[in-house]
């Protein structure tokens, strides 16, 4: 879990990024930009809100030969072992930035380093480098002149709301090649700030796996149980793997197994399973892994868990309690109409939407 409640810049360095292709140039600061407080505040939600609104996945640099030969990694690690100032560090990386700007579709922007303190992570403080890149300019209406003769101009600027691109390097696990955040919200040329300028892959952790396992318990689900047996036994399968990841710290698959699959028959079919479609997943080889709560809580809000029927009616099963959800609703059917039916128990009903 990560917070920026109490972040800081220790420094901020602004540098103008064209496009190549477009015969743009790189326009690079002589020092870093003075700060004040109430700029301090905008800047602050400018350039965290898209990391605290999105699912938290982490990256890390990586280099097919070794990571001494990764321009970014080296950059940002002479800064974090203070080998270099952060200002010609922050250059450094809109030159390299720059480099990779010659597709045509690439846009020409404002590029943000920052070295932040007091992030928090796992509870513990820690140091961060921050790069950020706007991009998209907004017209805004400004009304200027006196009381009695106002003038109106359209000019253009920096929508605070929207932050295009970004990435969090934090200073830990440097010999692996940190731990990265990284957000694009134009999504159109994300090889060009994943691939070509971070250089960065999915860090395979508790979260990846996770989050990964519960994607390939919902495809079992979609794809073996509900073939095999029906929508509601699919659903519960679901509503029993949430509630086991949900409850355990550490995920063995043996216990899971045990737990989770009710019909013995379904078994070897899950492991057939996890040997064809493991690997889409990068779970071939994982059968433990520690257990990541906030991926448990991201997937259980997209996982369907009701039972959609023909005659327009919806019956939800809760996560919460898969017990309730199997004890409380009876499948079965009715040779006098030759329909299906769902037999629902309850106390009383509750009231609210």
């Amino acid at each position: 879990m990560i917070h920026f409640f109490n972040t800081q810049f220790e420094a901020l360095s602004i540098h103008k990024i064209g496009n190549q292709h477009k015969n743009e140039g790189l326009l690079l600061s002589n020092e870093p930009h003075v700060l004040d407080d109430e700029l301090n505040g905008h800047l602050k939600e400018f350039f965290f809100k898209p990391f605290r609104e999105k699912e938290e996945v982490y990256y890390h640099f990586t280099h097919e030969v070794d990571l001494e030969f990764h321009p970014l990694y080296q950059v940002i690690s002479q800064v974090f072992n203070k080998t270099t100032s952060f200002h010609q560090a922050s250059c450094d990386i809109a030159k390299h930035l720059y480099d990779q700007s010659k597709h045509p579709h690439i846009k020409s922007g404002e590029l943000y380093v920052t070295q932040l303190q007091g992030v928090v992570y796992n509870n513990q403080k820690i140091n961060a480098l921050g790069i950020f890149k706007s991009e998209l300019k907004q017209d805004f209406l400004q009304v200027e002149g006196t009381q009695t003769m106002p003038e109106m101009r359209i000019k253009q600027g920096i929508n605070l709301n929207k932050l295009d691109k970004g990435c969090i390097v934090l200073e830990l696990e440097q010999e692996s090649g940190f731990r990265i955040m990284s957000i694009d919200t134009n999504r159109y040329d994300s090889k060009y700030w994943l691939e070509a300028f971070l250089g960065v892959s999915l860090m395979e952790d508790g979260h990846f796996f996770t989050k990964n396992y519960l994607k390939f318990c919902q495809g079992f689900a979609k794809e073996v149980v509900f073939p095999a047996e029906d929508k509601q036994q699919e659903v519960l399968f679901m509503n029993k793997a949430v509630h086991h990841f949900a409850k355990n710290d550490h995920f063995n698959e043996s216990a899971f197994i045990e737990e989770v699959i009710d019909n013995p028959a379904l078994i070897p079919e899950f492991k057939h399973y996890k040997v064809e479609r493991g690997p889409k997943y990068n779970l071939e080889d994982v059968a433990e892994f520690d257990i990541a709560n906030k991926a448990v809580t991201e997937s259980r809000k997209k996982i369907r868990n009701v039972i959609q029927l023909d005659t327009n009616i919806q019956i939800k099963l809760d996560f919460v309690n898969p017990e309730s959800a199997q004890k409380f609703v009876e499948k079965g059917w009715d040779e006098e109409r030759q329909m299906y039916y769902y037999l629902v128990y309850f106390n009383k009903e509750q009231g609210g939407n």
